[in-house]
C-alpha cells in the first residue's frame, strides 16, 4: 500500500458520497471493499457479490490476473470511473457493474 493507493481510495468514497449519497462512513467502507476486491482479483479468482441493476444479487467469479484472462485490444472506449470490469471465469468472457452497487468479497 502506498500514498496512490490511499489517494484512490478517498477519490472514491468523496465520488460515492457525490453521486451516490452515500455518508462519509458508508463510503469509506465501500472504497475499501472496492480496493480489497481489486487488490485479490489481480492475484487469481476471487468470489464476491454485488447487487444487479434490476435489484437481484449476483455471485459472481471474477478475476483481473495476467495469467489467467485472454489477450485483448483496446476498443477505443474511455474507461467509466463508475463501473468496475472484470473476467468472468464462469462464462469466460468480460462483464462489470456499478462498484456503489458492491456487497461484499468472499
Amino acid at each position: 500500500m502506498n500514498r496512490t493507493d490511499l489517494s484512490n481510495i478517498m477519490h472514491n468514497a468523496w465520488g460515492f458520497v457525490r453521486r451516490n449519497g452515500f455518508t462519509l462512513s458508508e463510503a469509506l467502507k465501500q472504497a475499501w471493499l472496492l480496493f480489497k476486491l481489486k487488490a485479490k482479483m489481480r492475484c487469481g479468482i476471487v468470489r464476491f457479490y454485488y447487487r444487479k441493476v434490476d435489484g437481484s444479487i449476483r455471485e459472481a467469479w471474477g478475476t483481473l490476473a495476467d495469467r489467467l484472462v485472454p489477450a485483448t485490444l483496446g476498443t477505443g472506449r474511455r474507461p467509466n470511473p463508475t463501473v468496475q470490469t472484470y473476467y468472468d471465469t464462469e462464462r469466460e468472457e468480460w462483464r462489470c457493474f456499478k462498484i456503489a452497487n458492491l456487497l461484499n468479497v468472499a
